[in-house]
């Protein structure tokens, strides 16, 4: 299937701006999935947004609330939130660059695939790429996706430019609560050196494909073994709209079927003496 962007825009590097898309590194359809089924029915369990003492409401009718101390609620449209303008929303601009390295593992988000949109923005976007392979850098700044504004940090990828977004300060907890009550003292130098050479003797270059999900792995034999039982209990159900039937909407598709059937037997005897009648009738119940 192929990849949709989630962010279009442009990189700006000084007075230089490269047109680009931004695309999910991530492939969510490499694991197993599972949808609520309720047992008794066969049928998929959803859910509604509820309101207490309202019941369900429609999507039309909900705010953003914004908390305050005193306990209010400070209510904003999706509208005014939408009209709020930021320049990262269409470009992203490299404010600073710094070592690649220097960017602990801890602040990264998530990773993104960035390309350019054309062949005429190619070329700027090879020479954006090879200095930063060059020298090593990483280059940061801010763009808006998803209602949110994301700190980015863009670096070489293979042939192409990955972005990853990540965590602002106030994302990440202070370690020091943790690691404070760890003890340091000097570690015995016997027992640091066999743990040395252990990782040394481990040592290779990264490569993911060395590694398998298990968990996953195991997952699919268990429901392949189920299909092949069939002593495995199953449930068939047509999810059509994706959203759940309300009583009332059944009991009334009960009703009208009723009726449908009532008035088909009344018109039996008067069906059977016309050839004509009785066509339009299979022509009527099969549109």
């Amino acid at each position: 299937m192929a990849s949709r962007a989630i962010w279009k825009g442009q990189i700006r590097l000084s007075l230089v701006s490269i047109p680009v898309e931004i695309h999910s590194a991530r492939n969510s359809g490499g694991r197993v999935s599972f949808r609520q089924i309720h047992q008794p029915s066969g049928k998929p369990v959803h859910y509604q947004k509820v309101v207490q003492g309202v019941g369900p409401v429609e999507g039309d009718d909900i705010l953003k609330g914004y908390e305050t101390d005193d306990g209010e609620y400070i209510l904003l449209d999706p509208d005014e939130i939408d009209a709020i303008k930021l320049e990262t929303k269409k470009t992203l601009e490299l404010v600073q660059f710094v070592d690649a390295k220097e960017i602990a593992p801890i602040w990264f988000d998530r990773p993104y695939y960035v390309v350019p949109t054309d062949e005429l923005a190619e070329d700027a976007y090879r020479v954006v790429r090879d200095a930063l392979r060059q020298s090593g850098k990483a280059g940061l700044g801010q763009l808006t996706m998803r209602g949110k504004e994301y700190l980015c940090a863009l670096r070489p990828c293979g042939d192409g430019l990955l972005l990853e977004t990540l965590h602002y300060k106030e994302d990440i907890r202070d370690a020091d609560p943790l690691f404070s009550s760890i003890e340091d003292e000097e570690t015995d130098k016997e027992l640091l050196e066999v743990a040395t050479q252990l990782i040394d003797k481990k040592t290779a270059p990264f490569d993911a494909s060395a590694f398998e999900d298990h968990y996953a792995a195991a997952l699919k034999d268990l429901i392949n073994r189920k299909m092949k039982s069939k002593k495995t209990p199953r449930a068939r159900t047509k999810d059509d709209d994706g959203r759940p039937e309300a009583e009332n909407v059944v009991d009334l598709m009960d009703a009208l079927k009723k009726s449908l059937k009532e008035g088909k037997s009344s018109r039996s005897g008067a069906t059977a003496r016309s050839g004509a009648g009785s066509g339009g009738t299979r022509r009527k119940k099969a549109s």
